[in-house]
């Protein structure tokens, strides 16, 4: 059953607010919010936990599971609470997976410094697509973004991301005989296409700064992606896309 909120002080319009802008709160409550009737049937459908859904007025959704709160809002009310400039008529409210820390296996793909949300979300996306594990370490954008988790499509709530340290990836590749590779526009780069990606962890940078020092000291090789000589640089996505293609080759 429904309940109808018409007022913008409500708390939980004012808890989906805080979840959908502080990755602090987020972390504390360990919940995240994501906006769109098509993502809240994935969450649906791979049995994401969630807590809360505000819908707009007129507006279907999937059959929710038991004990799911429903709150119905006006269009305005909606608006507000939403980060989008054309809200979807949907925000959903979900708990976050345990947090585990993520394995170092061959072929994984490791991120360092990937900040920009769509880029993040495009990663994982892709990586889901690719069934390639993925690896987030400090400094990376927070994956229950709501623009990673939009970007995502989805792909965050089908394969729930992980984190490490850089020192406890280097240490993992180290104890386990997984060869470290770090993706660099440097002379001693061997072309992507004759690393044998698929039983090494590899890292995609920034694309500001690239691969920290830290873990390009620690690889075991560079990789490079072949480009024309008048392009300086290709988007983290694109890179990152074109790596986990090579691991499954």
């Amino acid at each position: 059953m429904r309940e109808t909120i018409t007022s913008r002080h409500n708390p939980l319009l004012a808890h989906f607010k805080k979840l959908l802008t502080v990755r602090a709160y987020r972390a504390e409550r360990r919940e995240f919010a994501a906006d769109g009737v098509k993502l809240l049937a994935e969450a649906v459908c791979w049995g994401c936990p969630l807590t809360a859904v505000l819908v707009q007025e007129g507006v279907a959704l999937p059959e929710l599971p038991a004990g799911v709160r429903v709150a119905e809002v006006s269009e305005a009310l909606m608006r507000s609470v939403s980060l989008m400039e054309a809200p979807q008529g949907a925000l959903f409210a979900c708990r976050m997976p345990e947090d585990t820390p993520a394995e170092v296996t061959p072929g994984c793909l490791v991120l360092d410094g990937i900040q920009d949300p769509g880029n993040l979300g495009t990663i994982l996306r892709t990586a889901d697509a690719l069934d390639v594990p993925v690896i987030l370490t400090e400094g990376c954008a927070d994956a229950y973004n709501p623009k990673v988790v939009r970007a995502s499509m989805g792909a965050v709530l089908r394969t729930p991301p992980r984190g490490l340290k850089k020192s406890d990836v280097v240490l993992a590749c180290r104890e386990q005989g997984i060869p470290l590779f770090a993706t660099a526009m440097s002379a001693d780069a061997r072309d992507v296409r004759e690393a044998a990606l698929a039983s090494a962890a590899t890292v995609i940078g920034s694309e500001g700064r690239g691969v920290c020092p830290e873990l390009l000291a620690a690889a075991d090789g560079k990789v490079v992606i072949p480009m024309s000589a008048r392009c300086e640089s290709l988007n983290a996505a694109v890179a990152a896309a074109i790596v986990m293609w090579q691991m499954r080759r």
